[in-house]
């Protein structure tokens, strides 16, 4: 009986360790599949890693320790599935009554491991040897599935890697537009002028095509979200939050822009946030836990950019549409942001500082005059 339970349970273990590796990186679509071993295997690491660095001092310890999840979990991850494989293998050669040739260990389940797993890597040591048919065939079987394995796992991390950088280009083009971190507000002061409006137009497009991407490979490659930007204080979502935050303002009626700009990069951008807090089971928070826009902010901002020489709509409708379009997005935001351990932008950015582009670990000559980023800007 105990033979007849091995054998099963070694081939549903492999079936479902192979069915797993195709979803995750040959098939490049969502799965809805309520139990997968990687959501499993993400869902109970994240949160016990995350709670550890929640207790380093400062913020920058604590991203720096965030920051090795990302890659960190794709190796655990292999790793894991690689030793299912291998108990799965072992498991069918111990309950096939395999006879082996040259046993190493006393245990039988232990040469049957061993044999799994110098055939699952291809190392072909030959001290263990399947010395009947049906193990000769197992084996053969095992060392195929072990070669694909390899060659799916040596393609399968420059996709991932490749992704990681085209989303973080555009993130890094957006520092010395938007700030650091970004905001709606400073993106719209440093874009003034009817040059920074046509500008501001083709950065939008570019952020349409950013926030496709960014769905298209993090739907099929979740992993990628914990990914962290090499600077603390930016983020892909609070990037896209900033750039969901200007798209608002320009659909309320923001003199100068373009509305319907606007309008197609706030449905990808939109639709992005939302299908990733899906996939990351973070449902939106509606306690109203942070208002980003209070009556007080909301002053401030209209302030900044009427001096900045913006027009932008007021009144109560405005206002009612302004927050219908922050309710589309915002909850969300918030949910994922919490979940990853992430920082959303500010409406408007509280303390003058200098953005990433502008620092440096020396101590240059401070005789030199400081580059302006356009001839509108006075930010320094």
């Amino acid at each position: 009986m105990l033979k007849i339970f091995a054998i099963i349970g070694g081939i549903l273990l492999i079936l479902v360790v192979l069915w797993e590796t195709f979803e995750t990186i040959v098939l490049p679509r969502r799965v809805t599949r309520q139990f997968r071993l990687t959501r499993f295997f993400y869902r109970f690491t994240w949160k016990p890693w995350a709670a550890v660095a929640e207790l380093r001092g400062s913020r920058k310890k604590r991203d720096s320790m965030l920051s090795y999840y990302g890659p960190l979990s794709l190796l655990l991850l292999l790793g894991m599935w690689a030793f299912a494989l291998v108990l799965g293998f072992g498991m069918l050669h111990y309950g096939l009554h395999d006879k082996l040739a040259g046993a190493l260990f006393p245990s039988d389940f232990g040469n049957a491991l061993y044999l799994s797993g110098t055939t699952l890597f291809t190392l072909g040591l030959g001290d263990i040897q399947p010395a009947s048919t049906t193990g000769r065939f197992v084996t053969v079987i095992e060392a195929g599935i072990g070669f694909g394995f390899l060659a799916l796992v040596i393609g399968y991390l420059p996709v991932l890697y490749q992704a990681f950088s085209r989303r973080e280009v555009t993130i890094s083009l957006l520092d010395a537009r938007a700030g650091s971190p970004p905001t709606a507000a400073e993106m719209l002061r440093r874009q003034r002028g009817v040059d920074g409006m046509e500008a501001l137009t083709e950065l939008l497009a570019d952020w349409e095509q950013w926030s496709a991407d960014l769905m298209e490979s993090h739907l099929s490659y979740p992993a990628l979200a914990y990914f962290r930007s090499q600077h603390d204080n930016q983020s892909w979502i609070g990037s896209l939050v900033a750039i969901l935050d200007l798209c608002s303002l320009a659909m309320v009626g923001l003199e100068g822009m373009c509305q319907y700009q606007a309008r197609m990069t706030f449905a990808i951008a939109r639709h992005a946030l939302v299908d990733l807090s899906q996939i990351f089971a973070a449902p939106p928070e509606r306690d109203g836990r942070l208002n980003r826009l209070s009556p007080e902010i909301f002053a401030e901002l209209h302030k900044a950019l009427t001096a900045a020489g913006f027009v932008l709509a007021e009144g109560d409708a405005a206002t009612a549409e302004l927050n219908r379009l922050r309710g589309l997005y915002e909850p969300y935001a918030l949910s994922l942001a919490e979940y990853l351990r992430l920082e959303l932008p500010p409406w408007i950015k509280g303390v003058a500082g200098k953005d990433n582009w502008q620092t440096t670990a020396w101590q240059l000559s401070q005789t030199r005059k400081p580059v302006a980023l356009s001839t509108h800007d006075d930010h320094g």
